[in-house]
């Protein structure tokens, strides 16, 4: 009997799943999740993002039960299990939700694709995000996000048959089996979605209150956040409900819970946000691998320097802020928006690093790691798209406004304890005898910085700000411009519509 297979990807759930509604809707369904052994190998690839998958495996599987079926796992390059599969059981369809992912998976799509069409296989693919296939231009875009997010989200299928896997399960592979053997984050959030509906829950009835004024900031970032980005990164949420439930929460507040709807209005903009960076990517792949403006290639690459590259990793590079970010991240995998954008910042200005490794580095360490977001985000922060202004951010700066006494600092970095408040923000001019009373020498306990702060600054951005004033550069931001820009929106909007933008947008939109 014919049947249908839904491929789960990076949608983790059987909640407003348009792919398991339509092939329920069909007939019988095969639900599968495939283990791509060439995916796992790939530089962007961590152990954190596999476990987590698991996790959130463990809870659609749960949920299949209780309609009689189950998610199996199989492992295997995708088109070696359609053959396996369609070998073996014969299917007619495949549906599942379309994906903006690194350029392997793109590739691996368009070989799903040829193989269907080889075999008169239907597949059907529906929206995740508010991300258009095959987009022209962004001028209707806005009211296309709007169109998504408005639809009725669908319930788990009521009723569901389910077409048997043709050969016996195995569990699957462990992730040192697929090469992960990086160390993984101790304290990272767990996946799957009765903790993703939990946290959303918990911020738009709470947290939500501290979103203004709180996610700028490292140590109240962790709560003023809704921490909602790996479930919305993996599909334990829909995009839709998230943005239907923080609408409905608006409208339940009572007029005088000013800072509080304030608090969701923005956090419904930087939904919007994250679909808008997704979809730069979506229409031109290219942005994970070259510069977004083509004006900018050579600038960085051929001065490439493995012991900033190497410091910056380790944590070592002697500014307090930076380092116990770093810190942070190894043991969360989590880091908020501002924090993220100085690290690019000071890996692309005063540290002269070319974004492409640092961005490799810092998609392992992010449990969060969404590639249309990411990429975009790494070349913004290096000032290489070449149509936003370029914001260098100063980590002594950053740490007096935001950590301004050392609550941060001290918390992940145990040897600033010993740092009197004076030499906080710069604990390697400290005197020689002051370091050697308090037990920390230069160079070992304190990282000394790798270059001169100020110096490494100025000469940075004047290599940049030459380079953009070149006629032939400052020529072809307009195309970059049309394709990628944001648009002006109406000055009146309802509660719970994003704000307007231009395409200089601001730093602080994808601070879910």
């Amino acid at each position: 009997m014919p049947y249908s297979v839904v491929w789960f990807k990076r949608d983790l759930r059987v909640h407003d799943h348009a792919a398991l509604t339509a092939a329920a809707a069909r007939g019988p369904v095969l639900c599968l999740y495939i283990v791509e052994p060439s995916l796992w190998a790939a530089s962007d690839a961590a152990r954190q993002h596999y476990h987590f998958i698991l996790e959130c495996l463990r809870e659609v599987y749960r949920a299949l039960r209780e309609h009689g079926g189950r998610v199996h796992v199989v492992c295997g390059e995708l088109t070696d299990v359609l053959t396996r599969l369609h070998a073996a059981a014969p299917f007619d369809a495949l549906y599942a939700h379309e994906e903006t992912g690194n350029d392997l998976s793109f590739q691996r799509d368009r070989a799903v694709a040829r193989w269907c069409r080889s075999r008169g296989v239907q597949w059907q693919e529906f929206p995740q995000f508010g991300v258009v296939r095959r987009l022209r231009n962004r001028d209707a875009w806005q009211a296309r996000w709007e169109s998504h997010a408005a639809q009725p989200c669908l319930p788990v299928p009521a009723t569901m048959r389910f077409a048997p896997l043709p050969w016996a399960d195995t569990p699957p592979p462990d992730a040192s089996a697929l090469g992960l053997t990086c160390a993984e984050p101790p304290f990272r959030q767990r996946g799957g979605r009765t903790l993703a509906a939990l946290t959303l829950e918990d911020f738009l009835n709470e947290r939500s209150l501290q979103y203004r004024g709180g996610i700028s900031s490292p140590l109240r970032a962790p709560s003023a956040c809704s921490r909602l980005s790996p479930y919305l990164s993996f599909g334990c949420l829909s995009l839709r409900e998230v943005v239907q439930a923080t609408r409905a929460q608006i409208v339940r507040l009572p007029p005088s819970a000013t800072r509080h709807r304030a608090g969701l209005n923005a956090f419904i903009s930087r939904l919007y946000w994250h679909c808008h960076f997704i979809q730069k990517l979506e229409s031109e792949p290219e942005l994970e691998t070259r510069n977004l403006h083509r004006g900018y290639d050579g600038l960085r690459e051929a001065d490439w320097n493995p012991d900033h590259f190497a410091a910056l990793a380790a944590g070592r590079t002697g500014w307090p802020l930076v380092d116990a970010c770093v810190a942070m991240l190894r043991e969360t995998g989590w880091l908020n928006f501002r924090m993220r954008a100085m690290l690019v910042s000071v890996a692309a200005y005063p540290l002269w690093l070319h974004w492409r490794p640092v961005g490799t580095w810092l998609a392992q360490q992010f449990l969060d790691y969404e590639p249309g977001i990411h990429w975009p985000q790494m070349q913004m922060q290096s000032g290489t798209t070449g149509i936003n202004i370029p914001r260098i951010y100063n980590p002594i700066k950053q740490a007096r406004d935001h950590d301004p006494d050392g609550h941060f600092v001290r918390h992940w970095l145990p040897y600033m304890r010993q740092v009197p408040d004076t030499w906080l923000f710069e604990p390697w001019r400290m005197p020689a005898e002051l370091q050697q009373r308090i037990g920390l020498n230069p160079g070992v306990d304190i990282p000394q910085p790798q270059v001169e702060l100020e110096l490494a600054t100025r000469q940075a951005r004047e290599r940049l700000f030459a380079l953009r004033a070149e006629p032939a550069v400052k020529a072809a931001k307009p195309a970059i411009v049309d394709k990628h820009g944001s648009r002006k929106r109406p000055p009146r909007r309802r509660a719970g519509t994003p704000v307007s933008r231009s395409a200089d947008i601001g730093q602080l939109k994808l601070a879910l």
